[in-house]
């Protein structure tokens, strides 16, 4: 079941990312791929086949999910339309994490072995943690492959660290995020958006809550924290009055202006688009493997 689960979520995934790839490309919602020498037009909002994927495969195995991800999903797509302010970004996902608070879930927390008991905390803390990992996902984005693909190695791992309806959840997001892969890959024939950033990131924080994995759901989320972190500390996030990455005539990039967890890795080694992803791909594996191996020890 599960197996079959996930073999539907990618081929459905795949086949709606191309259909509304298209159907954004003749509406003209389109984004510049910026990373490009020639920055030509890319269909935008293409998460809405992730959003469609898994809010129909998800109402099979676990429907008490259905109204964070979908709304997170309408954020992401308000976002698109509009572009919201960062600061009010967050606050429509606090309302829209609202109702984990009352979802049935054990109030405690597994601090690598030990048992950390939240009690009436607890709701507070899973609404917090949800809209945390929407919008770090959302954050760390920009080029090719990047968000979707982190995601997917996030999704993967946590199916393989849970059990139960969390892993068949986990794994349908994974099914979706790699057939919006083969769309979203170098070079991306259609954009997630933030409809697709920001509800793969709350689906990664739902899995976590509901297979009680937070710790290490936060460990597969460092790369993204560290993203946050210089960037509220460097700029304050804004990061588009300083300018942006560059594309040399070679095809590597130039940092951008500003401090950023990418930007240090371009400052350090000489990378091109898809070895930026790479990169980023391989460290988020890393972390994967010793999050995997915690679990498993602790």
């Amino acid at each position: 079941m599960i197996a079959l689960l996930t073999l539907i979520s990618l081929i459905l995934s795949l086949v709606l990312t191309g259909y509304i790839g298209g159907l954004m490309g003749k509406a003209g919602i389109v984004g510049r791929d910026i990373h490009k020498p020639e920055k030509p037009e890319v269909p935008e909002m293409g998460g809405t086949a992730i959003v469609l994927t898994v809010g129909l495969l998800g109402a099979l195995v676990k429907p008490e999910i259905l109204p964070v991800f979908l709304l997170f999903g309408l954020v992401g797509v308000i976002d698109d339309l509009v572009a919201l302010k960062q600061s009010h970004k967050v606050i429509l996902s606090l309302l829209v994490s609202v109702p984990v608070a009352f979802m049935d879930i054990e109030g405690s927390i597994d601090l690598f072995g030990h048992t950390l008991n939240l009690g009436i905390l607890y709701p507070i803390f899973a609404v917090l943690f949800v809209t945390g990992s929407a919008n770090l996902v959302n954050m760390l984005a920009g080029f090719n492959g990047l968000e979707v693909g982190t995601s997917a190695i996030v999704l993967g791992f946590l199916a393989l660290m849970t059990e139960g309806t969390a892993r068949e959840v986990a794994l349908i997001g994974l099914g979706s995020s790699l057939g919006f892969l083969w769309w979203n890959r170098y070079p991306a024939r259609v954009f997630p958006g933030d409809t697709g950033t920001l509800s793969l990131g709350a689906l990664i924080g739902l899995v976590g809550i509901l297979g009680k994995v937070e710790t290490y759901t936060a460990i597969l989320l460092v790369p993204h924290f560290f993203d946050f972190a210089i960037k509220a500390l460097g700029v304050r996030f804004g990061v588009r009055r300083y300018g942006r990455t560059e594309v040399l005539p070679d095809g590597t990039l130039k940092a951008p202006p500003y401090p950023s967890f990418l930007g240090t890795i371009m400052r350090r080694v000489r990378v091109t688009e898809p070895r930026l992803v790479a990169i980023v791909w391989g460290i988020e594996f890393t972390l994967g493997v010793l999050a995997w191996a915690l679990s498993q020890l602790l």
